[in-house]
């Protein structure tokens, strides 16, 4: 019956299509354009989407980075030029940024002491390693083990003696392997490196890797990551080869994850392990040439870039590439300003501001009420200088300012801008001779912190705060000095893993998979055979990314890009409120998107496209204008304290991670409680880096409210909690399924 049926249907469609006229070819044409143009338009759409998405996403890292070195600039300022701090600030820091290694931890055998208890399952290391041990370190990370602090220690301690004897740029030859492959950031991604490994082959004779710095910090595997390779460094010194990156800094690892990480995963022997650590890294080679014609740097160049010096300097005594050697003011060549300031005998406190800079460096001020107290800086003096490394300028006290400029209406106090060189040669008061050590010191920054750009020349970083720009013009001169056809660089996530400039010369390469977001970017790695061709491999880890179509990606990319956007907005609410305003002189709560987009590039400083995002950040009214208030509705704070004032708790809201930071430094023993007088040491240092008057009994009453067991301690995650922006909509889907259940 049912066979009988279905023939019956068939023989109707087939009638049906008989009698249908054949379809009118312009019609069909016209359809087909139709549907083209519609869907080109979808995908411009889309393509916009991701572009602004990603520029969110770098724009807010890049300042993250600037953050860092303001805050390393004032520590370094403050541990050179003055003598305490309320009686407790350069000891502080000097434990940061001067820190001393336990002679314990030179001596061999240091780590015998550290008993392995039975009940411990993981790995059992042997020295010198064997090909079974790597393969038990590969297993146990693979089922989330943690290997044991006693090996952990050993570990460390061989290959800081393996480093010791390698130069500062590694040489290697095709001539006796076929292939030798590159890796760029890995940023404590382990699922990332062991694709790799699958994909390509485990490290040895017949499989030698460079991997381009940048181990650790952001990701949660940071330190799985980093033993991996130091292991098969130890197991195969001559096929694994290691540079160093940025990120391989202690400084840097106190803003971005692997500090804690460590102190989470061993909190007993998480002090040796963090120092001997910062020890390892200073030994790391900082350049890798390939058959005399390939150069591998983590960041770039510049036009002061000499490999022969790079080859001879003593890469150890550069612990941090954020703190510049030593040098006092006298030091510095400031002519007639500098003989009044040695007659300035001024015992103020410490003041500063945290926008204080060349005008090269004003690019991501953050007050907008402070802006016009800048202007006044000379242009002149900055560009008449050197460009070769640039990291953000310290903070200069008051009372050493010998070039007043207008006080901003927000700040009660004149202030006075000094332009002191800190990691930045392109200053307005570079000496005449810089000294040794700082010469060496500035070639390591170029390398591990620059980023190539179109235009020529040489100019500071200013997007990054850190290093420099060099255009084609500075490949091509290096290059033809040293004999070179090829730069391999990492240090920028790229959406493809890879991407070629300056007419190919240039090559930047990145390992680490969905960076930012799942699904936002590939990792890629390079294979360099005798040919010097490079040949490039492209992956992404993420299982759940090959089921999202395009749009779903980038719709999932673009919403975490805005959420991070949006806390930015709310932790500047008073000085946006304030700009715009200033277009609302009828209190209307509306101003013009023109006017929204111009308040809010002054004021975050990050170059967006501002009128494109605008429908996504506010409220459009249907004139066209922009509800201003509408910016701030969709947010709120973590914990509310009824006894912190509104500015104070924005303060805390906008440097909350500048805040931890000071924390960990006065935390001595990592044990995440303070009592109220160290909290009140950490205000000081943070007023002073700001440059802000301290409400004393304020900060009392907000560390009282905040001590919930009334112990005399504070819980600093708790308070770290209560200054953390919530997403109100995420609130009440979370409620929405909590009452679901």
């Amino acid at each position: 019956m049912g066979c009988s049926a279905s023939v019956a249907i068939e023989t109707q469609v087939t009638k049906v299509a008989d009698e249908t006229k054949p379809p009118n070819p312009a019609l069909t044409m016209k359809a087909a354009v139709l549907i083209q143009r519609w869907y080109r338009r979808y995908m411009a759409r889309l393509e916009m989407r991701r572009r602004y998405t990603w520029n969110i996403f770098q724009s807010i890292e890049y300042a993250g980075e600037q953050d860092q070195l303001q805050l390393s600039g004032f520590f370094s300022f403050m541990l050179d030029n003055f003598t305490q701090l309320n009686g407790n600030g350069p000891d502080l820091i000097s434990q940061l940024l001067e820190p001393v290694i336990d002679p314990w931890l030179d001596r061999e055998g240091c780590y015998d002491a550290i008993q392995v208890p039975e009940s411990y399952v993981g790995p059992r290391l042997s020295f010198p390693l064997s090909v079974s041990d790597t393969n038990a370190l590969l297993g146990a990370f693979k089922e989330q083990q943690t290997l044991h602090a006693r090996y952990v220690l050993q570990l460390l301690y061989e290959t800081k003696k393996l480093l010791k004897q390698m130069p500062n740029v590694i040489h290697l030859s095709t001539s006796y392997t076929k292939e030798i492959t590159i890796c760029g950031d890995l940023h404590g991604r382990l699922d990332d490196l062991l694709l790799i490994f699958y994909k390509n082959g485990l490290p040895s004779a017949e499989t030698p890797y460079v991997f381009n710095g940048d181990f650790v910090d952001r990701g949660k595997k940071s330190i799985e990551v980093v033993i991996l390779l130091f292991a098969y460094l130890l197991l195969y010194p001559d096929y694994m080869h290691l540079n160093r990156g940025n990120h391989e800094d202690h400084i840097m690892n106190l803003r971005y994850g692997f500090t804690k990480e460590v102190m989470q995963k061993y909190k007993a022997n998480g002090c040796e392990i963090l120092q001997l650590f910062q020890d390892v890294f200073s030994f790391l080679p900082v350049a890798t040439v390939i058959d005399g014609k390939v150069l591998i740097v983590h960041g770039g160049i510049s036009d002061q870039t000499d490999l022969d010096f790079l080859s001879v300097i003593d890469r150890h005594k550069v612990k941090s590439a954020l703190r510049l050697p030593r040098r006092s003011l006298e030091q510095l060549d400031i002519g007639q300003s500098n003989k009044q300031m040695k007659r300035m005998k001024s015992t103020d406190t410490y003041r500063s501001h945290k926008n204080q800079r060349t005008p090269n460096l004003r690019r991501r001020c953050s007050r907008l009420s402070q802006q016009d107290s800048f202007a006044s800086i000379s242009s002149s003096s900055s560009s008449s200088s050197s460009s070769s490394s640039s990291l953000c300028s310290p903070h200069t006290p008051s009372c050493f300012s010998p070039n007043p400029c207008t006080s901003s209406p927000n700040v009660p106090y004149n202030i006075n801008i000094l332009q002191v060189p800190f990691l930045d040669s392109a200053t307005a008061i570079p000496p005449p001779l810089p000294p040794q050590k700082e010469q060496e010191w500035k070639q390591i920054v170029d390398i591990l912190w620059s980023d190539p750009k179109t235009q020529e020349g040489c100019s500071p970083n200013t997007f990054r705060g850190g290093g420099c720009y060099f255009g084609p013009d500075v490949t091509r001169r290096l290059l033809l000095q040293h004999g070179l056809q090829l730069i391999i660089r990492s240090h920028e996530c790229k959406q493809e893993g890879y991407e070629l400039c300056h007419s190919g010369q240039v090559i930047t390469i990145f390992s680490a998979s969905n960076y930012y977001e799942e699904g936002s970017n590939r990792g890629a790695y390079i294979k360099l055979g005798r040919d010097l061709v490079p040949r490039f491999y492209q992956y992404q880890v993420s299982r759940s990314t090959r089921k999202l179509t395009l749009t779903q990606r980038v719709r999932a990319a673009e919403g975490s890009a805005l959420r991070a956007l949006k806390e930015k907005v709310f932790a500047h609410r008073s000085d946006l409120l304030a700009g715009f305003q200033k277009y609302d002189q009828n209190d209307t709560g509306s101003v013009t998107v023109s006017e929204w987009a111009l308040v809010l590039s002054s004021v975050l400083r990050l170059d967006l496209p501002w009128r494109t995002l605008c429908p996504r950040l506010a409220h459009l009214a249907p004139d066209g204008s922009v509800d201003y208030q509408s910016c701030f509705e969709d947010m709120g704070a973590g914990i509310q304290l009824p006894q912190v004032t509104p500015n104070l708790a924005e303060t805390l809201f906008r440097y909350r991670t500048d805040i931890e930071i000071i924390f960990n430094i006065i935390d001595k023993d990592h044990s995440g409680l303070i009592s109220i007088e160290e909290f009140r040491h950490t205000w000081r240092l943070f007023s002073a880096h700001l440059g802000v008057d301290s409400n004393n009994g304020a900060i009392d009453d907000l560390a009282r409210s905040i001590d919930f067991n009334k112990d005399g301690s504070i819980d600093f995650t708790e308070f770290l909690e209560a200054f953390r922006v919530v997403h109100k909509l995420d609130s009440k889907d979370q409620q929405h399924k909590t009452s679901g259940e």
